[in-house]
């Protein structure tokens, strides 16, 4: 799946309820900043795009760069087409952000109050079977991997 165009590199304000902006990050490529300090415990944005099955899922394969999410067993959200700019946050093993799946969406939360100019993550947890993904989030704990390791 080819990267979205620069021009729609951008924050869609009708899933934020903060102000945010897209810029080059440290981690990978591009990342999400805040724009305003955010409290911890709060909905910050909505991960939306194409709603795709499993096998359609599937059928995308792993390219250069993943924007699909999963929702429940059934939905999966290719946030490449038609995101919210949510996509473009990136993988952190020590994430400010937690995803929760409410009904059939997915929603990025604060864990902690996050300061203005800070870059937003999450925890992709990607499968198993998903080929080793190496993550640069410079974290003490960093695992290694954007896959999600069972213990």
């Amino acid at each position: 799946m080819k990267a979205p165009a620069a021009s729609k590199r951008r924050i869609n304000s009708k899933f934020a309820r903060f102000r945010m902006r897209i810029g080059r990050s440290r981690l990978h490529r591009y990342g999400v900043y805040a724009q305003e300090d955010i409290p911890a415990g709060r909905r910050v944005i909505e991960y939306t795009g194409k709603c795709l099955t499993l096998e359609q899922a599937v059928k995308i394969g792993p390219p250069k760069d993943i924007y699909v999410a999963w929702i429940t067993a059934a939905k999966y959200v290719d946030g490449a087409r038609g995101g919210s700019g949510a996509e473009f946050m990136n993988h952190s093993c020590a994430p400010n952000l937690a995803a929760r799946r409410i009904g059939p969406h997915l929603y990025l939360y604060s864990r902690r109050r996050i300061r203005a100019g800070e870059e937003l993550t999450w925890n992709y947890h990607y499968p198993i079977k998903l080929k080793r993904i190496p993550c640069h989030c410079g974290a003490p704990w960093c695992r290694g991997t954007l896959r999600y390791l069972v213990r």
